[in-house]
């Protein structure tokens, strides 16, 4: 066993071993394997109402949320809760983190090796909240979540479910743009529309 999965095999007990999610974040404030931490000034552990049945996760800590430590806080953010909003939600009934919990130097894409090592925590949180629905935000939520190598293009709009739970109970999961990639590309914003109006659909349905 090399270091790297030394290092999976470390982070995975660890997750498994949370009980709440207290624990959870004081387990990842711990954690020293993954090198963002190092270079980071926080930690970005989560924001909204863990008792939500809406649960989003991103890509990763920009400048902002370092500064803050709180996720989608910087311009991104601010056009990701205009989305919410208008689907009836907001971050008093939608609980929010992301893929890593720590910012990568100069905002640059997380590593496959540091989302591998921050998974476990991610899907540890994902069991915990237990949401309904998880919308993904962007290629690195979406591709790593469902294990997908097809881009946030194909993988967008089309709803999957996921038992987290040992109880084989279901999360319904569409994956999204991005709110940055939306600032870039304006143009796909009516294709995300249509992908909030389909969340906004299955929450208030009845088969989840």
């Amino acid at each position: 066993m090399n270091n790297i999965q030394k290092d999976l095999s470390y982070a995975e007990g660890l997750a498994n071993s949370c009980k709440d999610l207290q624990g959870l974040e004081l387990t990842i404030r711990s954690f020293d394997r993954c090198l963002l931490k190092n270079t980071a000034n926080n930690i970005v552990f989560s924001d909204g109402n863990p008792n939500a049945d809406l649960m989003l996760i991103g890509e990763a800590p920009g400048f902002e949320e370092d500064q803050s430590g709180i996720p989608f806080v910087g311009i991104a953010g601010q056009l990701l809760d205009k989305m919410l909003l208008a689907i009836g939600q907001n971050r008093n009934n939608t609980y929010i983190t992301n893929m890593v919990f720590w910012r990568p130097p100069g905002n640059r894409k997380p590593t496959e090796e540091e989302i591998s090592l921050c998974y476990p925590f991610v899907k540890k949180h994902i069991e915990l909240i237990n949401p309904k629905i998880l919308i993904l935000s962007g290629a690195v939520a979406a591709q790593s979540i469902l294990k997908s190598n097809l881009g946030i293009t194909r993988l967008r709009g089309n709803w999957s479910k996921i038992s987290f739970l040992k109880n084989g109970e279901y999360t319904y999961i569409m994956p999204i743009f991005h709110p940055a990639y939306l600032l870039r590309s304006p143009e796909k914003k009516k294709e995300t529309w249509e992908d909030l109006k389909s969340i906004k659909k299955k929450l208030t349905s009845t088969d989840i």
